[in-house]
């Protein structure tokens, strides 16, 4: 019998793509607000859950009795939510899948943000250097970021608690193959009008984050810890520095980024985790690949 994984978020745009990868090798349970209308998928099986709501949480957790979890279930930004009804459905839905899995010795691998570094808001501003890696400080501003650090302390908390481990994936802008939107601004794109963009223009293909996922769960690491997911190069064609001098005015005194590379450092997860991206913008975006069937 296969190893099972519990997927939260699974019919969301990353979670789909980490049930459909990880189905060949492992039984899927796989959690969302609601059920898809085909649910006869090898290998799976969709459970609709509430994550904000503690006991059905616990429930399929336990139920399941997997090793490992997956939690990429939130709400991913404030454009059509109020900040505090992110915060809390975050937040909570984070605390309630961590809980559950340190109770049945299940390590987790779940989403947290990017955005956590503060570049983007209310105006973006410079890091304090580059490239940014995961001992920069945190500098959240809105709700969605602030309900990120708050489930990398629930995290902490229950490394503290339970012989588990904790993998917190910061992903940049997830896109997909042969509908990356990203492809407008780059084509857009002038160094003379550049203006100042949040994470100093970078992105991560789906395909990336699906492969860091599988790598954190087939690890072996204790305790908690946090990976950048970024593409290997920014999606403009220009590089980098240029691009962000000419939109920000200036560079920090410590910039050690060359050529077209990506902004943010994953050398961390190349360290631990023997990965690194391998998909760029400049042939993903003509790409033309499915979707997983279910969605």
């Amino acid at each position: 019998m296969s190893e099972t994984i519990v997927v939260t978020g699974a019919l969301g745009g990353s979670g789909s793509w980490i049930v459909d990868d990880l189905r060949d090798d492992y039984g899927i349970v796989a959690v969302d607000r609601t059920l898809p209308e085909t649910t006869d998928v090898d290998g799976v099986d969709f459970r609709a859950v509430d994550l904000t709501e503690q006991g059905p949480v616990w429930q399929t957790i336990i139920e399941a009795d997997p090793t490992a979890v997956v939690h990429f279930g939130n709400i991913p930004h404030e454009e059509d939510h109020a900040g505090g009804d992110v915060y809390e459905n975050n937040a909570m839905s984070t605390f309630h899948t961590l809980e559950a899995a340190g109770r049945v010795d299940a390590n987790i691998v779940w989403a947290s943000s990017e955005t956590v570094y503060g570049t983007h808001w209310p105006e973006p501003e410079l890091p304090e250097y580059f490239p940014v890696d995961e001992e920069h400080p945190p500098r959240p501003w809105n709700g969605y970021e602030t309900s990120k650090l708050a489930g990398e302390a629930a995290a902490d908390r229950l490394t503290n608690a339970f012989d588990v481990s904790v993998a917190s994936i910061r992903p940049s802008w997830i896109q997909y193959p042969g509908r990356y939107e990203v492809t407008p601004i780059r084509k857009a794109f002038d160094l003379e009008s550049a203006g100042r963009f949040g994470n100093f223009w970078s992105y991560v293909d789906i395909r990336d984050v699906v492969s860091l996922v599988r790598a954190a769960i087939e690890s072996d690491f204790d305790g908690h810890e946090v990976f950048n997911a970024f593409g290997p190069d920014n999606f403009l064609g220009v590089e980098t520095t240029t691009a962000i001098e000419a939109g920000y005015g200036s560079l920090p005194e410590t910039c050690d980024v060359s050529g077209e590379e990506s902004a943010f450092s994953t050398a961390k997860a190349e360290s631990m985790l023997g990965w690194e991206p391998t998909h760029s913008c400049r042939t993903a975006e003509d790409e033309a690949v499915s979707d997983p069937s279910f969605v």
